[in-house]
């Protein structure tokens, strides 16, 4: 069995993604004039390989100024506790106190066998932060849906949107799970829909550059998941049927 090797591509001038294993989350290193800032570090297992992909542009990790989470998932957050050895690591509120409190049913640590360190988030962002790299901006927009500490960075010059598991190509949704909810969700990707953006860069599968179709599918799968589970509940109502039939609906939502 071969081992995975990480690829890097420079998708606009000082803007990288990073892939850096088969199911760990996009990266995306940002390199600007005066601060070199990462979104997202992947898996646990996944970190060194993720340091390897850095090391093959010159970039180590004594070298960050931040580390930021998009949300508390352990693909996304895996690789924190490590580098939070080298500089601070930032996410909103609510992903910082699952992360605190170890919520093993918010971080999905058994669903992907893996163990994550235990660890605090040195920064918290909130809606309307701005990081400043010098040339490159990000602008915080807090979106749940997907989990409720979820969030996106906008840079705004280019329109580009850093969306995580928000949306992604094809209008592919990252799911609701834990604390998410498909009612904050339509909302997050209708306030998405009004930013006229240009390009989204996910943290999973190929980056697109037709966010508005994106979006506007990502919005009809959760209205047809919330049209599916009020009906679910009508029948619950009439049949005495249960929770099974909830949770058969929370699956395959990308296949709606």
């Amino acid at each position: 069995m071969t081992s995975f090797v990480p690829r890097v591509s420079e998708l606009f001038p000082g803007i990288f993604q990073i892939m850096s294993g088969p199911r760990a989350a996009h990266a995306y290193l940002i390199c600007g004039s005066r601060r070199r800032v990462l979104i997202d570090t992947g898996l646990p297992a996944s970190v060194n390989t993720l340091i390897d992909a850095m090391a093959s542009i010159d970039i180590a990790p004594e070298s960050l100024d931040l580390v930021v989470l998009s949300h508390e998932h352990v693909d996304h957050a895996g690789g924190a506790p490590h580098l939070a050895r080298y500089c601070p690591v930032a996410a909103h509120r609510l992903a910082a106190n699952k992360l605190a409190l170890q919520d093993e049913f918010a971080l999905m640590n058994k669903a992907f066998s893996e163990e994550h360190e235990a660890f605090e988030i040195d920064l918290i962002l909130n809606e309307g932060c701005r990081i400043e790299a010098g040339g490159i901006t990000l602008e915080v927009l807090h979106t749940p849906g997907h989990c409720s500490g979820s969030i996106c960075l906008l840079e705004p010059t280019r329109r580009i949107l850093f969306s995580a598991d928000t949306i992604m190509a094809n209008g592919i949704i990252g799911g609701v799970l834990g604390s998410g909810n498909a009612s904050d969700y339509v909302a997050s990707l209708q306030r998405l829909a009004m930013l006229r953006l240009e390009h989204v860069l996910p943290g999973h599968g190929r980056t697109s550059d037709q966010p508005d179709s994106d979006i506007d599918a990502g919005i009809g799968k959760l209205k047809r998941l919330i049209d599916e589970s009020r009906d679910i509940f009508a029948v619950m109502r009439e049949t005495g049927r249960g929770h099974d039939d909830i949770m058969r609906s929370l699956r395959d939502l990308n296949q709606l």
